[in-house]
């Protein structure tokens, strides 16, 4: 089996996506999983022995506000890519879209590297700007004229899980309403909902029932924890909408591919889902 990866993280010092030791003490708190640092070498092989092809989350740079911190970080992404073509094909970009000019500048920039596929990715956040705000519009906008899907996020998000105000996350910015919003005022934009969308699975499952530019993509989360509709649809109505996320280095493949195979589907639908759903969403995924 090979695996189209829908969103995973670099886990090397340099690609750190966490914005502290806190936030990376706490996401092995969360997931209940001790993490160490790989090389660049190390990673790269990692997905290569597993036949693993990803799209890598640049998640640390909505944080950041100075453009050359934030072109320094890409230009290492740019390069990962560049040496790995094999295994990555693309990057996630997650920005801070009240950085307008700078960020539809530097999306250009990356694209025009030839390093893969580059989409605007909205990260549950603290920024307070939900899928649905107005403030995203110019990044929808240049999304249809390159032909690039974007990911926004959806459900409970372990950043902050635990804590007192919960690091000033407003769970609600992760409702499957925003997707809708969005899906239904850009009925030309290819849209990737990401993670579980607990608790509000069911309004996930009708939004992707009635908006054909919204598919489904499900990291972060072991199957085994997918709410019973999930499941049952999973096999069934939404076995052509669904997309596999490792979310490396939160899980492993081993533990994942194993959840996943003990929920019983048919082979036909584990291809699906592994592999040929993602082939046929993105723009030259499917191998020649």
């Amino acid at each position: 089996m090979r695996y189209f990866d829908c969103h995973s993280h670099f886990s090397t010092k340099a690609g750190l996506h966490h914005a502290s030791q806190e936030d990376y003490e706490q996401a092995q708190r969360v997931f209940k999983r001790k993490r160490t640092f790989e090389t660049e070498e190390e990673m790269a092989d990692g997905f290569r022995k597993r036949n693993v092809r990803t799209i890598l989350d640049i998640y640390r740079t909505w944080r950041f506000t100075d453009e050359d911190q934030i072109r320094q970080s890409h230009d290492y992404v740019i390069d990962f890519a560049r040496k790995n073509s094999d295994i990555v094909y693309g990057n996630w970009v997650a920005i801070n879209p009240s950085m307008k000019d700078f960020w539809l500048k530097e999306f250009r920039r990356l694209k025009d590297s030839n390093t893969g596929f580059y989409g605007f990715c909205q990260s549950q956040n603290n920024l307070g700007f939900p899928p649905s705000d107005p403030i995203w519009d110019p990044f929808y906008k240049l999304s249809i004229e390159v032909g690039a899907p974007v990911l926004l996020m959806t459900g409970l998000t372990g950043i902050g899980q635990g804590l007192p105000g919960g690091k000033g996350i407003l769970l609600d910015d992760g409702h499957p309403r925003h997707v809708d919003y969005v899906a239904a005022r850009y009925p030309e934009l290819k849209i990737l909902a990401g993670r579980p969308a607990w608790p509000w699975q069911d309004d996930m499952i009708a939004i992707l029932l009635h908006k054909a530019n919204v598919q489904y993509e499900v990291h972060g989360w072991s199957p085994k924890y997918f709410t019973p509709a999930l499941k049952k649809d999973i096999g069934s109505r939404l076995q052509d909408r669904i997309m596999f996320g490792w979310d490396w280095p939160t899980l492993t493949l081993e533990r994942l591919t194993d959840d996943w195979r003990s929920l019983g589907y048919s082979e036909e639908v584990y291809e699906k889902i592994f592999h040929r759903n993602a082939e046929a969403f993105f723009p030259g995924a499917a191998p020649k």
